[in-house]
């Protein structure tokens, strides 16, 4: 073979194996197209949603608490169940440590915190959706302590939960004077404990090292007839009244907004005052029906 003609077919060679290169990369972006659009639907996050997660106080009867068997059920919880089967999604009832509930709302290990959670105070700090429940923050004491108004409290040592709207009933100063007779009052205290839940609170006042509670009055009437009734008393007049809500991390709208319609229908169907109703039947919490203000 001569070298003009042994050159011809290596260039031609050559070129056939440049041009077949060139087909095999054109295609790549083809083949790689589904993924690019799997991952861009995942970004979209809304229209994927399968889970719901509520953060709650375990402890914290009728709204969120764990039963006998082990299982987490309470009023909040059984909305939240109903919102979730009206939207496809699958409840994950997530217990949480109250006083971390914002970091675990930060950090997106839950998707809201619903568990008798109070707006007032607090309107401006998250995304809302409520309100749905009227409470008011009441006063327990042994009942051969003598106590029958709060002003006796001087000279005694009181606890309440950490990170409760109790807590900060008793501690937080606007600076408008809204708040100074209730800061009067606790700086009256010989101490304001914190423990981190309300079955401490109680062990603590049954064993003396308190001679008062602070505490949600929901809660109240749940522990005094889960214990020994006889042994406390709830006074009369209370030390707030405030409104509870769902609280979704600050502009986190769009969730929000789809768990607001949901409860709306619900509202509109009579669903919501039948969950009520049971609830209050089903947790011995008979003063829930009338603490409903949803739709108000």
């Amino acid at each position: 073979m001569n070298k003009n003609r042994f050159f011809a077919l290596v260039c031609a060679a050559a070129v056939m194996s440049s041009l077949s290169a060139c087909g095999n990369s054109a295609s790549a972006p083809a083949a790689s197209a589904p993924a690019a659009s799997s991952a861009a639907a995942s970004a979209a996050g809304s229209t994927a949603r399968t889970t719901f997660t509520v953060g709650f106080d375990a402890e914290y009867p009728p709204y969120g608490f764990k039963a006998d068997d082990g299982s987490y059920v309470g009023f909040d919880l059984d909305l939240a169940q109903e919102v979730c089967n009206r939207n496809g999604w699958e409840l994950v009832r997530q217990p949480i440590d109250w006083n971390s509930k914002d970091m675990e709302l930060d950090a997106g290990n839950i998707d809201c915190i619903w568990n008798g959670f109070t707006m007032t105070g607090r309107e401006d700090d998250y995304t809302w959706v409520g309100p749905y429940v009227n409470n008011s923050i009441m006063f327990v004491v042994t009942a051969d302590s003598g106590i029958t108004d709060a002003s006796q409290l001087a000279g005694h040592p009181v606890v309440t939960q950490s990170g409760s709207s109790a807590l900060t009933a008793l501690t937080d100063d606007p600076g408008d004077g809204s708040n100074d007779e209730n800061l009067a009052l606790a700086a009256s205290f010989t101490t304001l404990d914190e423990v981190p839940d309300y079955n401490t609170a109680f062990m603590n006042l049954e064993s003396g090292v308190d001679d008062a509670i602070a505490v949600d009055i929901g809660v109240a009437n749940y522990q005094l007839k889960t214990r020994d009734s006889s042994k406390f008393v709830m006074l009369e007049k209370p030390l707030s009244t405030e409104q509870y809500g769902i609280g979704f991390k600050k502009g986190n709208t769009e969730l929000a907004d789809q768990v607001k319609a949901t409860l709306d229908e619900m509202w509109a169907d009579g669903t919501f005052t039948k969950i009520a109703t049971a609830a209050a039947e089903n947790y011995d919490a008979p003063e829930l029906a009338d603490m409903i203000c949803y739709g108000n």
